[in-house]
């Protein structure tokens, strides 16, 4: 019997949203869990973006930056990602379109799944979070990402899937990061037009969901549910 996939998160979003923005665990404890993935970094200090088993850190002021092993983060998601389902995607086509090509091969609303996207995107809209103290809700910060837009790049779409049932934990549906080949470009993705690439979709078997547990801070939060649903519609 094959080992399961496991995805592993640490924190939540919900967490972070309320502003529990403090790097509690390191890159290299992190990239020991996987080599595809997404989150951010302490601080709330950019995106991070994890691929093949190397840590990026996408700034706001349009800087890519590999990061060390002892750089910590407050909020990630990472995966050995297996790809389940690969295919050629031959024909320029925006990101509903895409996405709902892939959703086609999912055998069940329910799962989990790890995105990968190697291709030629005539457009890649992207923003990255900006760094700011814990305490500050990450909605106010949220409002004023910087964006950018760049035409005829080459690079991965890396991320996740999440079902419905597992809103808050994560953000239903898909939380995506990009990264050119060259490095030099990136972030979170917010739209696109992919021309031609290569699709992967990995299976996702189990979820392993470890908190910081000694983070005082974390552990003694009183977070608002309900204004938390609301930040996460408004911020993503």
């Amino acid at each position: 019997m094959s080992e399961p996939i496991k995805l592993f998160q640490y924190n939540t979003l919900s967490a972070l949203m309320s502003g529990l923005f403090e790097g509690t665990m390191t890159i290299g404890e992190l990239l020991a869990q996987g080599d595809l993935g997404i989150g951010t970094l302490d601080e709330i200090d950019g995106e991070l973006i994890v691929l093949d088993g190397r840590a990026y850190q996408a700034r706001g002021d349009k800087t890519i930056t590999e990061i060390g092993p002892e750089t910590k983060v407050p909020y990630a998601a990472v995966v050995f990602h297996q790809a389940e389902v690969i295919f050629k995607q031959r024909y320029q086509a925006d990101a509903r379109e895409l996405q709902a090509r892939i959703e086609a091969y999912y055998d069940g609303a329910n799962l989990f799944r790890s995105i990968k996207i190697h291709g030629t995107f005539s457009k890649m809209h992207v923003r990255m979070i900006t760094k700011a103290k814990s305490g500050v809700k990450f909605v106010d910060v949220a409002t004023n990402q910087p964006e950018y837009t760049e035409a005829n790049v080459t690079g991965t779409i890396i991320g996740i899937w999440t079902p419905e049932m597992f809103h808050g934990v994560s953000v239903a549906g898909y939380h995506l990061h990009f990264i050119t080949d060259e490095h030099t470009f990136g972030g979170h993705v917010i739209d696109y037009v992919i021309s031609e690439g290569i699709v992967e979709v990995g299976a996702v078997d189990q979820l392993d969901q470890r908190f910081p547990v000694q983070d005082r801070k974390y552990l003694f939060a009183k977070l608002d549910l309900d204004e938390l649903k609301e930040d996460i519609e408004k911020s993503e």
